[in-house]
């Protein structure tokens, strides 16, 4: 009985260490990931992958995926667009996104090293043209945009300090109510 108690563990816990090294798989930081540029429809987009991001010299290869098809560094594609490039001595790469007169939504980045194996993501907002023409945000209510719908409670603070209130008031009530019965019994 204890070697098969012994046997089972020995398992699980070469289990436990081998799982999660055959799953490791080496990710860009999102420090070394910058994006620039205007994404906002038929805007470009530069994403950056700093130096040490990629192995010297590497094929990158890299896909976008959306709601529309973009211009993914000169090969337009359909809404998969994907495309290889060879990162600079340091690992350092950088991609144009040129996105349609349509986009709307969020697009997805995702870079592989062919060799290393490294992967890293960006995502790409698209703001709408009306609020990115105005300089000013949807929620301030400018002319240009839509404006954004208003979520949550807009209460006048009269109402939150009645209702503190009357919640003190009750627990109040109720301390009161087992202190006099408590007195009652003794």
């Amino acid at each position: 009985m204890l070697k098969k108690a012994l046997a089972v563990l020995a398992v699980a816990v070469a289990a436990l260490v081998a799982a999660p090294s055959a799953a490791n798989a080496a990710y860009v930081v999102s420090n070394n990931i910058t994006v620039a540029g205007d994404a906002v429809p038929g805007g470009t987009v530069t994403v950056n992958f700093a130096a040490g991001s990629f192995a010297p010299n590497e094929e990158v290869s890299a896909s976008v995926t959306g709601n529309t098809a973009v211009t993914l560094s000169v090969v337009k594609a359909a809404v998969t667009t994907q495309f290889t490039k060879q990162a600079s001595a340091t690992g350092a790469v950088s991609f144009n996104v040129t996105l349609p007169a349509d986009a709307s939504g969020t697009y997805t980045l995702t870079a592989k090293g062919l060799t290393s194996g490294n992967i890293g993501t960006a995502t790409i907002t698209v703001v709408p043209a009306s609020v990115a023409n105005t300089g000013t945000s949807a929620s301030m209510g400018n002319a240009g945009g839509a404006a954004l719908a208003e979520t949550g409670a807009s209460l006048p603070m009269l109402m939150v300090w009645i209702g503190a209130g009357a919640l003190v008031l009750g627990v109040a009530i109720v301390a009161t109510l087992g202190f006099v019965r408590k007195q009652r019994r003794a």
